[in-house]
């Protein structure tokens, strides 16, 4: 899981940044299974990947469009009704 803050009224970039380099980096690399791109208040972009094995990290944004730096977690499913 991956979580940006975008800089003061840069949410908007932020979020065409995720779709267009970050996705597209991602997109191809063996193991990956899904992405999910969710927005939140505070102009945060949210990516969620799920992968077949060790995942790839998603790249960094430049610098100008965050707010403060990304966050980043992994986690490892237990349970899928």
């Amino acid at each position: 899981m991956w979580e940006a803050r975008a800089a003061d009224g840069r949410g908007a970039e932020l979020h065409r940044w995720v779709h267009e380099a970050a996705l597209p980096e991602l997109r191809g690399a063996a193991g990956l299974l899904r992405t999910e791109v969710f927005t939140a208040s505070g102009d945060r972009v949210l990516l969620i990947t799920w992968w077949a094995g060790e995942p790839l990290p998603v790249p960094d944004p430049p610098g100008e469009l965050l707010g403060r730096p990304v966050h980043r977690w992994s986690f490892t499913s237990e349970h899928v009704e």
